[in-house]
């Protein structure tokens, strides 16, 4: 187990479009999602602890779910846990959450990692991601992870294959792209120069640093205002960042990486991912039962009932007939029952009217 080895967990988003059963006050991360018996965040910690130290795992937060981390993950040092003040999107976190490590190891290597990864070969998943530190430890380059699709998916990232460097299943990135229209997708997959972008980022802290002049080009020259060259270190830099994180940009790190770096490759990996924000992801990728059905730890009886996804609370019992194609999602005061599909934006635009006709409780 490399000492060098860090990991920063992104555990601040909202997850609306898994509404209802993603809340306001309890976002999926904190979920035990699936009846497995541990949260998404839970999981994802797992899976890195077995790679690396655990006081080598940061979490990213804000101050609304800071005590569900603590809670959830008691083991974890609460300097480990970076909370946010502001919401600035996931770049400005994970700049923070690098600089606390480049405090402790100058030298180390870094993966960012959202906190709801749903991955079906664990071992695979170990050496890719052993694999892609090792290289990062060795050249001044960010890789992101990159799996094979399977469908033309309109919900997720796509990442085209450039030129290949001298490293097996490694190329430079030629393009990006962010939630396609289906059609567009479809021309993707059907290419085979386009992997799904999976959101894990690996770096040197040095590559990274260097990479936040061109993350954050608006605050270059109020740096280079308040701090001589020479201070250009990493503790103040860090305490840089703590006084003026309300000026940084709303800037993700996919995007951040992705489009405005420069030295960036994208890594083959075989380790069997999905993204399982949305309903209709889930209906994708798990496992569907009789009929095509896919029900999430939910006690139902269906009846002439065909492709649906349905997850409803323990304590309750459902009984369907001739459902097709539907979400049926319960949460404490919610009930959604809609035509499944590409449900991202509908999720959003139901939690925006719900929250203004009903009020926040319902969100």
């Amino acid at each position: 187990m490399n000492t060098k080895n860090y990991c920063i967990i992104l555990a601040g988003g909202k997850g609306k479009r898994l509404w209802p059963s993603s809340r306001d006050n309890k976002p999926k991360q904190f979920i035990d999602f699936f009846g497995v018996g541990r949260t998404q965040l839970q999981a994802t910690y797992d899976r890195f602890v077995k790679i690396m130290p655990k006081d080598n795992i940061l979490i990213t937060t804000n101050q609304e779910y800071a005590a569900m981390v603590k809670e959830q993950l008691p083991d974890l040092p609460d300097d480990n846990i970076v909370i946010e003040q502001v919401n600035r999107n996931t770049a400005p976190s994970v700049a923070w959450g690098m600089l606390k490590i480049a405090n402790r190891d100058i030298d180390a290597r870094v993966i960012v990692s959202p906190s709801d990864l749903f991955v079906l070969n664990e071992q695979a998943f170990d050496d890719n991601v052993n694999t892609a530190l090792d290289l990062v430890g060795e050249h001044n380059v960010v890789i992101t992870m990159g799996v094979k699709p399977t469908r033309p998916e309109p919900g997720y990232g796509y990442i085209q294959l450039g030129e290949p460097t001298p490293t097996k299943d490694v190329y430079h990135v030629s393009s990006f792209t962010e939630k396609p229209e289906r059609e567009f997708a479809q021309v993707f997959v059907d290419s085979g120069e386009f992997y799904w972008n999976t959101g894990m980022f690996l770096s040197n802290i040095t590559t990274f640093i260097k990479a936040c002049e061109k993350l954050f080009v608006e605050l270059t020259s109020l740096i280079k205002e308040k701090l001589r060259p020479e201070e250009v270190t990493p503790p103040n830099l860090l305490n840089f960042l703590t006084q003026y994180y309300s000026s940084f940009p709303n800037l993700s790190i996919d995007y951040g990486v992705l489009e405005r770096l420069d030295n960036v490759c994208v890594m083959k990996c075989y380790f069997g991912w999905a993204d399982l924000g949305t309903w209709h992801s889930i209906y994708e990728c798990l496992r569907r039962g009789e009929d095509d059905n896919v029900v999430i730890d939910s006690n139902v009886i269906l009846e002439n009932c065909k492709q649906n996804v349905i997850r409803i609370p323990k304590e309750k019992l459902a009984v369907i007939n001739g459902l097709e194609g539907f979400i049926v999602a319960e949460h404490d005061n919610v009930l959604l029952i809609c035509k499944k599909g590409d449900t991202s934006g509908l999720m959003r635009k139901y939690v925006n009217e719900v929250q203004m006709k009903f009020g926040p409780e319902f969100i």
